[in-house]
């Protein structure tokens, strides 16, 4: 059971991390007025490196579940339940608790933390 709340919880970080993606070049960016536009290249990229690093994170999520390794297992599980939480408490701050994402971000915890 605690291997499939591990893999739920990697499934979960990748769809946040798409979403976030998506949303961040659909509504973030399309609207935004930045300039220089190397700036808005930059920036852009930025916002995208966490997505790819969020990714990365659900996809040891899913890794840690089919090893045999308690220790990479704990290790994967601690840091990537910290990066979320980091990521639930200043989404939850920053946005006053009105998106969506902070509670996206705190499941993915939450079946982390389960699944160890």
């Amino acid at each position: 059971m605690r291997d499939l709340l591990l893999q739920c919880a990697g499934v979960a970080a990748i769809a946040v991390a798409i979403i976030h993606g998506v949303l961040g070049e659909t509504k973030v960016f399309a609207h935004a007025t930045i300039e220089p536009a190397r700036l808005r290249t930059m920036l852009r990229l930025v916002w995208q490196c966490s997505t790819v690093a969020w990714v990365g994170g659900g996809i040891l999520l899913i890794v840690a579940s089919l090893t045999a390794s308690e220790s990479a297992r704990h290790w994967i599980v601690v840091t990537m339940a910290g990066v979320f939480a980091f990521g639930a408490l200043g989404n939850a701050w920053a946005m006053r608790g009105r998106h969506f994402g902070w509670v996206a971000m705190s499941a993915v915890v939450g079946l982390a933390v389960a699944g160890y």
